[in-house]
């Protein structure tokens, strides 16, 4: 977040040699018939088409989408992944947190600063939605980025996972007392740029940016290019100082920048190998790991050259390290917390035996009141987490710096993200190193800065941010599947100055129109934010292990 203020700062600069503009989108999501990988289905589209548009606009612009909802029997709700939404936490996007669901032929504007450049992407954060299809890129393009005159064109290539079936019915029968194994839904193939022909042309003296992007639902994802390697230029939205891989790792909502290069040395048709990752842990071979779900992308160079390779294979994956990856502005690791916050994970049951997803005990349970209009409305009760209900919540002040240690107590790897911040990553402990020893070791004193990182099994994370950002942001898995299931929780930053907050006339006609109220704690209740009466919670009753 450091990061993104001096960028703040950078583009008042900025302003006075270029002018910043106003990005205008009007959008219609639909529902869309369409057969990526041969397999016809209905999917949520944008504009009666799909893919869904790629977004791109430059850094200090401020994007405006005016997003109506045509899809006729289902409510929906755009997150814009990695945005920070400064001053703007009501545009964050999630339903029942920042926004009430958009009804059915109601619609709903955001409008945001694009304040920091890199590789984004939006997706709905509604109900389990975005597996329906309903996500694309965001590329916010740098005038000042440092990597300029070293590629000469850009590639953007979205991974998914894909199902057959719609959302709906994958999370009711997951959410099932009949799921003993807590099993989320597996996918039936894999996408690439939401299809299953992917060819980019490569040109002998050229280099290309690829922007990365894992769109999926449930699983990471390997890559791999037949013999060449990838120079690291950007995670997520944070510029790294040049390093060589030659195997990425990218979890859900994941993403990489990196250049390659056609030298004068190459010749012919050249695959780019991805595997989807839906093992607990690739490395333990004891484990059997399998690769089920694999598509190669072409990077071409001959029409006329057959499409294979004799190394078109690989054995093990071995992919880099994304701690080590260092950020090119070396800002060193922040020097000491003031709110310590450490989340226990484990799946768990409910009373009536149905699987969750607990925090410290407790899995999220949407409440009737979106948490940032309760945060806005109950005076100086919202610095008291009881108001919110079982979202969560952690309360922190502005200006504070908050340690955040993710104790990941089941036997796979999870990606969490953060909304509203990037994070540093102090240290990513190795698979089955156990809880966090309640004690800072040797840190990385310049780590790299993300919004999403994987926590391994068996294994737990620690991770820095300052709390200068106002609003209600979740952090949670990013596996959507464990979000319907409830790992989230929900931080209140700075809560002094969200009293009284104001939100635009559409966002409120909406929750008129869905019958949600916008005053008062989770329950609605206003006059006594502190009467919990009505308030919505789960409370777990046995747990896996």
């Amino acid at each position: 977040m450091i990061w993104s203020l001096l960028v703040s700062l950078a583009l008042l600069c900025f302003g006075t040699v270029a002018r910043a503009a106003v990005v205008t989108i009007n959008w219609n999501v639909t529902w869309v018939w369409a057969s990526p990988d041969g397999f016809g289905r209905p999917v949520i589209g944008i504009n009666n088409q799909w893919p869904c548009p790629k977004l791109e606009a430059n850094v200090g612009d401020t994007l405006i989408v005016n997003l109506h909802n045509g899809l006729g029997n289902q409510t929906t709700g755009i997150h814009w992944h990695g945005i920070n939404q400064l001053q703007t936490p009501e545009m964050d996007g999630p339903s029942g947190v920042v926004q009430c669901p958009t009804p059915p032929g109601s619609s709903i504007q955001y409008k945001f600063l694009l304040d920091e450049p890199g590789t984004f992407w939006y997706h709905s954060h509604e109900k389990g939605q975005y597996p329906d299809g309903l996500r694309g890129p965001l590329i916010v393009q740098d005038p000042n980025d440092p990597y300029k005159g070293r590629y000469d064109e850009e590639i953007v290539l979205t991974v998914s996972d894909w199902y057959h079936s719609q959302s709906i019915p994958l999370v009711q029968n997951m959410l099932s007392p009949a799921n003993t194994r807590f099993a989320p839904p597996f996918p039936d193939t894999i996408l690439l740029n939401d299809k299953k022909d992917v060819k980019f042309n490569f040109v002998k003296g050229k280099t290309y940016r690829v922007r990365l992007i894992n769109m999926s639902a449930f699983a990471s994802a390997f890559l791999w290019i037949d013999s060449h390697p990838l120079t690291m230029i950007m995670s997520d939205s944070t510029y790294l100082q040049t390093e060589t891989a030659y195997q990425l790792h990218a979890s859900s909502a994941q993403r990489y920048d990196f250049l390659i290069s056609a030298i004068d040395r190459d010749s012919g048709n050249y695959p780019i190998l991805v595997a989807l990752d839906i093992n607990r842990d690739f490395r333990n071979q004891t484990l059997a790991p399998a690769f089920p779900h694999n598509q190669t992308a072409w990077l071409m160079m001959d029409e006329n050259a057959p499409l294979t390779r004799p190394t078109n294979t690989i054995d093990v994956w071995r992919p880099a390290d994304d701690t080590h990856f260092k950020p090119l502005n070396n800002l060193a690791m922040i020097p000491a917390y003031d709110h310590l916050v450490k989340l226990d994970f484990r799946f768990c049951l409910d009373a009536n035996g149905y699987p969750r997803a607990c925090l410290n005990g407790k899995p999220f349970i949407s409440q009737k009141v979106p948490s940032l209009y309760t945060a806005a409305t109950v005076g100086e009760n919202n610095t008291n987490p009881v108001v919110y209900g079982q979202i969560n919540p952690i309360v922190v002040k502005k200006g504070d710096i908050v340690q955040l240690v993710i104790n990941n107590q089941e036997a796979a790897g999870h990606p969490f993200h953060l909304h509203g911040h990037s994070f540093q990553i102090l240290d990513r402990a190795r698979p089955y190193a156990g809880d966090w020893p309640g004690r800072d070791v040797n840190y990385n004193p310049v780590p790299n800065r993300r919004d999403t990182v994987t926590v391994w099994s068996w294994s737990h994370a620690v991770l820095r941010f300052r709390a200068d950002n106002p609003g209600v942001w979740l952090f949670h898995c990013h596996i959507e599947w464990h979000v319907e299931m409830g790992l989230t929780a929900s931080f209140i930053e700075g809560p002094e100055q969200l009293r009284g907050k104001q939100f635009p006339a559409d966002h409120l006609e909406n929750c008129r129109v869905g019958g949600v109220p916008t005053r008062g704690n989770a329950a609605g209740n206003e006059l006594d934010p502190l009467d919990t009466t009505g308030m919505l919670t789960i409370s777990p009753t046995g747990y896996t292990g």
